[in-house]
């Protein structure tokens, strides 16, 4: 099963998902310069979403919900595939769980991070002053628990500095043969992709016009998708969490009908002059 799509686009192959740099749409893979995460949370740790606070950041009043342009059919239907992304994210016999988990955290941190470079220039700290998806607000909270307010660019360099350490660091993500995964390397890769689903969400909700005037939309509607399939496959990422996007999961997770069958051609009747053909035996 290879599909390959190239220049500025991903390159879905076999179970596993690869980035191509394009030519020329200024898709450059960058990597992050800090931690962890951010949004208002209940005591159990859980997002819910921003409703006691009535003003933004900068003290205004947040504007009235807009139309969510993602969900029009004519942006959901384009994609770079075709076929069910449930067959590249089934776990397959001859493969451990964690390694297959391993491979596939690492790939999503690619992906998103290279297409959230695809329309940084457009989120600034002018543009985005939170980190916000539909109706929520995240805020960061380091390492002891201390939360923060920062900017939407802050909130992602946050994410993908912790992911790439946490993806590169041998004792969580080994790679030598033998070595064992340790016991905390499923709540690990839980964190990734709840953070990792936090800038998807931002992406649709602050930035899916940019997307489409960079004729990306098909790219991400394919990788949000994957991800969504690939963490209800294994339970990586609480319901709630993903709940404010529910509405784009319907759509996009939902396989595509097959295709109708071509019409058969109609059948010739037969002419006069065969019906008159006398057969020489």
């Amino acid at each position: 099963m290879g599909v390959l799509v190239c220049c500025d686009c991903f390159f879905y192959r076999e179970r596993h998902v690869f980035a191509c740099s394009p030519s020329s749409a200024g898709m450059q893979s960058k990597e992050g310069t800090l931690r962890k995460r951010a949004r208002t949370q209940t005591d159990d740790g859980t997002a819910r979403p921003w409703r006691k606070s009535k003003t933004k950041p900068n003290g205004k009043k947040p504007p009235a919900e807009e139309k969510k342009q993602y969900l029009e059919p004519e942006f959901t239907k384009i994609r770079v595939v075709d076929f069910d992304l449930k067959e590249l994210v089934v776990l397959p016999r001859e493969i451990d769980l964690n390694e297959w988990l391993a491979s596939n955290t690492t790939t999503f941190f690619n992906l998103i991070n290279l297409q959230y470079s695809t329309i940084s220039e457009f989120c600034t700290g002018d543009t985005c002053q939170a980190m916000t998806a539909c109706n929520t607000i995240y805020y960061w909270y380091d390492e002891k628990g201390k939360k923060t307010k920062c900017t939407a660019p802050q909130y992602v360099d946050f994410v993908m500095s912790l992911c790439q350490k946490l993806v590169t660091d041998e004792e969580i993500f080994p790679t030598k043969y033998g070595k064992e995964f340790p016991n905390s390397f499923e709540s690990l890769v839980k964190k990734i992709c709840r953070y990792l689903f936090h800038v998807l969400a931002h992406l649709y909700w602050a930035h899916f016009k940019e997307t489409v005037v960079l004729d990306l939309q098909g790219h991400l509607n394919t990788l949000y998708a994957h991800f969504i399939v690939f963490v209800r496959e294994f339970n990586l990422v609480d319901p709630k969490e993903t709940c404010i996007m529910d509405d784009l999961s319907e759509i996009l997770c939902t396989p595509a009908p097959p295709p109708l069958p071509a019409p058969s051609p109609p059948t010739p009747s037969p002419s006069h002059s065969s019906q008159n053909h006398v057969t020489e035996r």
